[in-house]
């Protein structure tokens, strides 16, 4: 056999030769699903969950005097002044925040284009929106224990609607999870039933699930 021959025949095995890397998931992280430049703009991404919350506290009350809200209690006002100077402390501009949440939050709505269609994994918490006993048919992955029910939601793009090829067993609500299918981008709403009712929450994600699994390292 000549040179070019074997080359020829080693460059066609290679070809033929199924890569059996091709189908395995990308491991992505929250930090992945927002678009640099969103992520580099929005201040909101730098505060913790405890500053987010005061955030959103003073947000309601403030709200609540510019519509003129003859219910709004003492303690309620109190409380609004006292989370405003601590986040003064922590050396967060609550009132730059304020004024340009609209922006922030439409910055917050931004998917990350990259990952449509993309087979990744990614871990989180899981907040059921189909089940039957512990069985889970439909549900919300989100970064955080809490995260919808116990602290405002996080913006759109740090939720992703998820549904599994097989109902899965849920663990817990503080139980995270690893979950693997084909993402796609795309704005949703979602209800999510809460102890006091439910809510519509905005959902910048999707993904059909072939794996969910325990956490693990």
């Amino acid at each position: 056999m000549t040179r070019r021959r074997r080359y020829i025949l080693i460059l066609l095995c290679a070809l033929l030769t199924p890569n059996a890397s091709a189908d395995e998931p990308r491991q992505v992280m929250w930090a992945d699903l927002v678009p640099k430049a969103a992520a580099m703009d929005n201040p909101f991404l730098k505060l913790t969950k405890e500053q987010l919350a005061w955030v959103s506290d003073v947000a309601a009350v403030r709200d609540r005097k510019d519509r003129g809200d003859r219910t709004l209690s003492a303690t309620e006002r109190e409380n609004e002044q006292a989370l405003s100077r601590k986040l003064a402390v922590a050396g967060i501009d609550v009132d730059g925040l304020l004024a340009a949440r609209m922006k922030i939050i439409e910055r917050g709505r931004a998917v990350n284009p990259l990952l449509n269609g993309q087979n990744v994994r990614l871990p989180g918490y899981l907040l059921p929106l189909e089940f039957s006993g512990k069985q889970v048919s439909e549900f919300l992955l989100v970064p955080w224990v809490g995260a919808c029910i116990h602290t405002p939601p996080p913006p759109p793009n740090q939720i992703v609607h998820v549904r599994p090829e097989k109902p899965v067993e849920m663990g817990g609500m503080f139980a995270p999870v690893w979950v693997t299918g084909q993402m796609t981008t795309g704005a949703i709403k979602k209800s999510l039933s809460l102890v006091d009712g439910s809510a519509d929450i905005d959902v910048g994600y999707s993904l059909r699930a072939s794996a969910v699994e325990p956490y693990k390292e």
